[in-house]
């Protein structure tokens, strides 16, 4: 493991002189490089494609803050298959930018942050670095406020509608998906997304007509093609999909191709979701705006945290979508119980063995946990898991 510590003066670094309004100042940042193993590799309709290899491992940039009054927040972003290190060396660059700041200002330091590294740009990987230091902030105030995240926010329901994708993955074999349903459905998980995008669009057909014969007609079922299907196939599999009354279709195409998106949510019964890719507010904008999804999937590590996420959710809630954000359900629970319409949060499991603590579902919801900020603390294991660390300031 790397190590690697700066010592910075808080007064180097502040954007202004602080008012009187001022009551704390950041004066301790410490940044972890974490590789997630997976169990089992995990293959979606890309592999089949041949544009990606099957997913191995996860990396997570962590980023712990402390203030000079003991306040603490951790908050963390991700890569799969590539990037993380170029993650956590963006992260290194930026971070005393923020030794001296007063950690309540959180969208003044994401713009002090996102121009500190303008020069790649406003969003990919760049902002996903600064998103693991919003998300961190947040959660430090939250905490300073003795409040779970959802409840600062203004939460408008204590628990979130879940549904279940790990158990769906195109390289599961279709006995394994359906053992995988009745475990997901016995935990207490009310819905089940299944991988679609095989090169026979029949053999999809089969596998989801196993699944709905298994569970019945009464558990909600989505779908997820990985933006493999072309228009003509998006078409052809969206009508053939119609008859399984699929909450939604997820990236039937490119996470781009905005008219195609628009064009097929307008000939579909069956509600189009797509999102996840995008690595910024403005590329979501254009889907809202042509009409190109009728369920957003935003994910905050990846638009660039909390901070970004909110704008978002005020223009999908201005403009009547649904909501159903993107993996780190740690995260996206407490983001959704703040967005006004009923929404949905994508299990996964793969990230428990970071934390100590389990998120509680019963009764197809997830529950905002009490427990202060995102309720979070680093596991053991993951600091096993960490490859380097970088450290700036003074710990109080």
């Amino acid at each position: 493991m790397v190590t690697t510590t700066q010592t910075t003066t808080k007064t180097a670094h502040a954007a202004h002189g602080a008012g009187e309004a001022t009551l704390d100042t950041i004066s301790w940042i410490k940044l972890s490089s974490v590789t997630l193993p997976l169990a089992t590799p995990v293959s979606d309709a890309k592999v089949l494609t041949g544009r990606q290899k099957p997913m191995t491992e996860v990396a997570f940039l962590f980023v712990e803050l402390a203030t000079e009054a003991g306040h603490q927040g951790i908050g963390f972003s991700y890569s799969k298959r590539a990037g993380g290190p170029g993650q956590f060396a963006h992260a290194q660059e930026i971070a005393p930018n923020l030794i001296g700041e007063d950690p309540s200002d959180i969208g003044r330091l994401w713009t002090k942050l996102v121009w500190a590294g303008a020069s790649v740009g406003r969003s990919g990987l760049a902002t996903q670095a600064v998103a693991a230091f919003d998300i961190a902030l947040w959660d430090l105030k939250a905490k300073r406020a003795g409040l779970p995240l959802a409840k600062l926010l203004g939460a408008h329901r204590d628990s979130v509608r879940c549904y279940n994708t790990s158990g769906g993955f195109l390289h599961t074999p279709t006995e394994e998906v359906l053992e995988n349903a009745t475990a997901s459905l016995a935990s207490g998980i009310s819905g089940l997304k299944i991988k679609v995008g095989h090169p026979d669009g029949k053999q999809d057909l089969r596998r989801l007509t196993a699944v709905r014969e298994h569970v019945g007609d009464d558990v909600p079922l989505m779908v997820d093609a990985n933006q493999q299907w072309d228009r003509p196939t998006a078409q052809r599999m969206g009508r053939a999909l119609e008859e399984f009354g699929l909450v939604w279709i997820e990236e039937p195409l490119d996470a781009y191709d905005a008219q195609g998106h628009a064009a097929l949510a307008a000939s579909l019964d069956t509600p189009v979701a797509t999102g996840e890719m995008l690595a910024s507010v403005a590329e979501h904008w254009e889907l809202i705006r042509t009409g190109a999804a009728d369920i957003i999937q935003p994910d905050a590590p990846r638009i660039g945290g909390i901070t970004q996420f909110l704008k978002l959710a005020a223009l999908a809630d201005h403009h009547q979508l649904q909501l159903a954000p993107h993996f780190a359900m740690e995260i996206h629970l407490h983001l959704a119980a703040a967005y006004p319409s009923e929404p949905w949060v994508e299990h996964f499991d793969w990230l428990e063995p970071l934390f100590n603590e389990r998120l509680h579902i019963s009764d197809g919801r997830m529950h905002v946990p009490s427990r202060p900020g995102l309720g979070i603390t680093l596991s053991d294991q993951a600091r096993a898991w960490t490859r380097a660390t970088y450290e700036t300031g003074t710990r109080a």
